[in-house]
């Protein structure tokens, strides 16, 4: 059985078997092996699973949660960002993709602001590749022409992204934003 630690798009942390290109945290979540809580804290990032051969402990006592994330785009979703120190080149790209080269506090002040908020919706046309989207109650991830699925067993079929309406986003308006200024986000499709 998986453990209760692979986010999904609409920031719920699941027990599910998919493996994750990422992992990340938002302060700590469990106590004796059991989350308890969904965050703690502002600062949501998003790491590599490999950075100079550190181990993690899943359920260290008194440390951080260690979560898992599909790829990049089911991170940004949830509402977390790049890691400062281990994905340092895109920490700065979506800083600078964010405008006005912002701190880290900055960033996660805001991005915890809009992830509390109501979800807005969009017309169909602003939406960047990479973005997320929830379509009868399913994620799905904007691609230039299509969406696509994304299910606890993965991705799935892509249809074709609908160029008219409005739909309700999930991934928080800034990193829309860092989106549709050019961050190219790491896909597992």
């Amino acid at each position: 059985m998986s453990a209760r630690n692979r986010v999904t798009p609409f920031s719920d942390i699941v027990a599910i078997a998919l493996r994750g290109l990422f992992m990340g945290n938002r302060g700590c979540l469990h106590r004796d092996g059991d989350l308890v809580r969904h965050h703690s804290g502002k600062r949501w990032i998003t790491c590599d699973t490999d950075f100079r051969d550190r181990k993690v402990e899943q359920w260290a006592q008194g440390r951080y949660t260690v979560l898992f994330f599909h790829d990049e785009a089911v991170a940004l979703a949830a509402g977390h960002r790049p890691c400062a120190e281990c994905r340092r080149p895109c920490y700065n790209a979506f800083r600078e993709a964010w405008g006005g080269r912002p701190s880290a506090d900055e960033m996660d002040a805001r991005l915890h602001r809009e992830r509390l908020g109501e979800r807005p919706t969009a017309d169909w046309s602003t939406l960047p590749h990479g973005a997320f989207v929830c379509v009868d109650a399913l994620p799905m991830l904007v691609t230039q022409d299509s969406i696509v699925p994304w299910s606890v067993d993965g991705y799935g079929v892509p249809t074709p992204r609908p160029r008219t309406g409005q739909v309700t986003v999930l991934t928080p308006a800034s990193t829309v934003a860092v989106l549709g200024a050019g961050y190219e986000p790491l896909l597992a499709i």
